[in-house]
């Protein structure tokens, strides 16, 4: 039975390694091994990486693919993409090639504005709250003057305040409600900084000049930026979409508008629907040095404003012209955090052509649109799974470590035969015998 440890970040990595070993590992030799494998042999790059997070054992990879052929805004870009799953980057980089010629991808950023909050108690009257806080309104921006004074010359900067009562949803709760303007940053330490000042401001002020008890309980920024939006689309005439597996494409249209109206007003189907759409925007994200957890949780946030869980995408088939889009909030950066730290965040970032945030959030919103219009395309055509499963047959011959030749002979009969566990296993085992 394991025992808690005290000071476990304070010990070296290998003595946090031997601690594990000695605790949890059965074959300690292997795990090590492991763990070492997986160590960069650049001692500068593998140090850099420890000092991102606490406690740091080893690397955990994941594969960063690309995606070609995507035209934005009539200029064509490589997509990175880091994801561990079969098929969505085979499925994007097919999506791409589709639009490639129908005129590409459009999209257009709506608006850039993020939102952080001071939440905070008060036991007196709103009225006198109120007018207290027509009175230090100004003082609590001019209070941010050294925080600001950089992102202001850049363009940036805070954009407004309100105080905002919410007592009916919780006794004597009132916020700070304020806006930001951040540019290529996704600025969250730049908000969080406003914030906890305007806090300080508040509550000295209160003091000074407020009967009733104020106390603040947090600042912090959202991760729901309703009013940070990008849309993205594609359309062409409804003929044009005939292709190699579309041969009917009035019917097509018919059936995919269909798929995605049932997203609409299905929630059970709208997870799903939107987890196809976040394959895309998650991999970008996380290979250009984004927040992914925040993209997810204000996303999924959104597709429930109007108080039912719904589809991102909308489609629609009008005077014989096919359209389809999305839009969404992303709060993104392209300077600050791992964007200049991690090597092949930097990396991507070139191949994109060094995009300025709002450029950022058009190419993640193009991939989530390009993702979930192959995950829908396919189960309005062939079904998921004949793609997906080909594509996860690489990962079945991993697992039961076939030779070379074994993958050559088993990917040579799956080109014309359904591919599912079961029989990739038969034939191995037909093969070794």
């Amino acid at each position: 039975m394991p025992t808690a440890i005290s000071g476990f970040s304070k010990l070296s990595k290998s003595e946090k390694i031997e601690w594990l070993l000695d605790t949890y590992f059965t074959d300690k030799d292997a795990a090590r091994t492991l763990v070492k494998k997986y160590w960069n042999s650049d001692e500068k790059l593998q140090k850099l990486h420890e000092e991102f997070i606490e406690n740091t054992i080893t690397n955990y990879y994941l594969p960063l693919g690309v995606a070609p052929n995507f035209l934005i805004n009539d200029t064509l870009y490589a997509i990175p993409m880091a994801i561990e799953e079969s098929s969505v980057v085979a499925a994007a980089s097919k999506a791409a090639k589709f639009w490639l010629n129908r005129g590409g991808f459009k999209a257009e950023v709506i608006s850039t504005e993020k939102i952080g909050q001071v939440h905070f108690t008060y036991d007196g009257e709103f009225s006198a709250l109120k007018s207290f806080f027509e009175t230090i309104k100004p003082k609590l921006i001019s209070s941010t003057s050294d925080i600001t004074k950089n992102m202001e010359r850049r363009g940036g900067g805070i954009v407004n305040i309100e105080l905002k009562d919410k007592s009916d949803d919780l006794d004597h709760y009132y916020q700070l409600h304020a806006t930001f303007e951040t540019l290529d940053a996704m600025g969250a330490n730049f908000i969080n900084s406003c914030l906890e000042q305007f806090a300080d401001t508040l509550k000295s002020e209160a003091q000074r000049s407020l009967e009733g008890q104020l106390d603040v309980i947090m600042s912090i920024l959202s991760n729901y930026v309703p009013n940070c939006l990008v849309r993205a689309e594609v359309s062409c005439p409804v003929s044009d979409l005939k292709s190699k597996d579309i041969r009917n494409p009035e019917l097509f249209a018919k059936k995919f508008k269909q798929a995605v109206d049932i997203a609409q007003v299905e929630p059970y189907r709208a997870v799903t629907h939107n987890k196809g759409a976040m394959n895309g925007i998650d991999a970008v994200v996380l290979a250009t040095g984004n927040d992914f957890r925040a993209v997810e949780a204000g996303v999924h946030a959104y597709a429930a404003k109007d108080g039912k869980y719904s589809s991102l995408t909308q489609c629609s088939v009008e005077d014989d012209t096919f359209k389809f889009w999305i839009e969404i909030p992303l709060a993104l950066g392209t300077v600050g955090g791992l964007t200049s730290l991690h090597p092949l965040v930097k990396f991507s970032l070139e191949m994109l052509g060094k995009p300025s945030a709002k450029e950022l959030m058009e190419i993640v919103a193009v991939a989530g649109l390009a993702q979930n219009f192959g995950a829908v395309k396919s189960l309005t055509t062939t079904g998921i799974q004949e793609g997906h499963m080909k594509m996860h047959l690489m990962n079945i011959l991993n697992q039961l470590e076939a030779t070379p030749k074994e993958k050559e002979h088993v990917i040579e009969h799956f080109k014309t035969n359904v591919v599912t566990h079961g029989a990739v296993v038969e034939i191995i085992e037909n093969l070794r015998s």
